[in-house]
């Protein structure tokens, strides 16, 4: 294909994973608070209550406001999870748990970076090609990729929380596209969902690739 003018790539699932799974995660964070819980059952049940939630998007809301309803969202995810398990009732104070829970995905220790990321990134910097981010993550987006060392290679951020849409939705892609004054079909996508990703750039006009790793933070 013709050298693109900007690739955008997804974050979570494309350009870093989690290290094991989420139901790992959870099950040893857990323990610090007193709270034994399979790791194999919290994954089964984390993945049932993500797929069940709402999408991460805020539309209409105040900038200011939207950090304490991504930690509500994520909040109301973790409750689900823990109460599919039996186990919510054994936290003494769930509240407490979760702040600290919430601060761990802020930073750079449940997080790898795929091994074909970096040279990937670094060529196409080098080739002046600009590079942005589109995700249906949160806000803690912008801390994880400084603890990853990977925020210097993009020029632009694009989340559904502020955009106020999530992927496929078009109007996510069509924000990013702005920030750069692109049009469509000079622009390139990555990303590990087929519909989110892949059909949802294909839609407005982008050109896109799926990528299919073989973890993700739904792995069960």
């Amino acid at each position: 294909m013709e050298q693109p003018k900007v690739v955008f790539f997804d974050a979570v699932g494309t350009l870093f994973g989690v290290k094991g799974n989420v139901g790992k995660i959870y099950s040893n964070l857990a323990k610090k608070y007193g709270v034994e819980a399979e790791a194999k059952e919290l994954q089964t049940a984390f993945v049932k209550s993500f797929k069940a939630s709402p999408p991460l998007a805020f539309p209409g809301l105040d900038a200011r406001e939207i950090p304490n309803y991504e930690f509500q969202w994520w909040e109301a995810i973790a409750k689900q999870t823990f109460a599919q398990v039996g186990v919510l009732e054994n936290f003494s104070d769930f509240s407490q748990f979760f702040q600290y829970l919430y601060g761990y995905f802020a930073t750079k220790e449940p997080w790898y970076i795929y091994r074909d990321v970096l040279p990937v990134i670094e060529s196409w910097h080098a080739q002046g090609i600009e590079m942005g981010i589109i995700s249906n993550f949160d806000s803690r987006i912008h801390a994880v990729l400084m603890a990853l060392k990977l925020r210097d290679r993009f020029s632009s951020i694009t989340i559904s929380s502020t955009v106020g849409a999530a992927k496929p939705d078009p109007k996510i892609f069509s924000v990013a596209l702005k920030k750069h004054r692109c049009q469509p079909e000079e622009a390139l996508h990555i990303g590990d969902s087929l519909n989110e990703d892949y059909h949802g750039a294909k839609a407005l006009g982008i050109k896109a690739i799926h990528l299919k790793r073989k973890h993700s933070i739904l792995q069960e």
